[in-house]
């Protein structure tokens, strides 16, 4: 059952981050969005691997990763806004 809450957590985090950024809320190098999908990501890559699913533990360890490069985007953004 914790499984199942979690899996759940995870892809509402992934589905609003996607949602507000479609809505036009958020852009994709904001912090929330980011956050949101890094950590539902990591939420239903644990969910994978407890389900032995290595398909969805690649996607979902993916998916955090590409979001770890847009981190990196959002910083080297911020500190070249500074910058000027």
């Amino acid at each position: 059952m914790a499984m199942q809450v979690i899996s759940v957590i995870g892809a509402l985090m992934v589905l609003v981050a996607y949602g507000l950024i479609q809505a036009g809320t958020w852009r994709e190098l904001d912090a929330g969005y980011l956050a949101l999908n890094i950590l539902g990501s990591l939420l239903l890559g644990i969910v994978a691997i407890e389900d032995r699913r290595v398909g969805f533990v690649l996607l979902e360890f993916a998916w955090a990763g590409i979001a770890l490069v847009g981190v990196a985007r959002a910083i080297r953004a911020r500190r070249a806004a500074r910058s000027l």
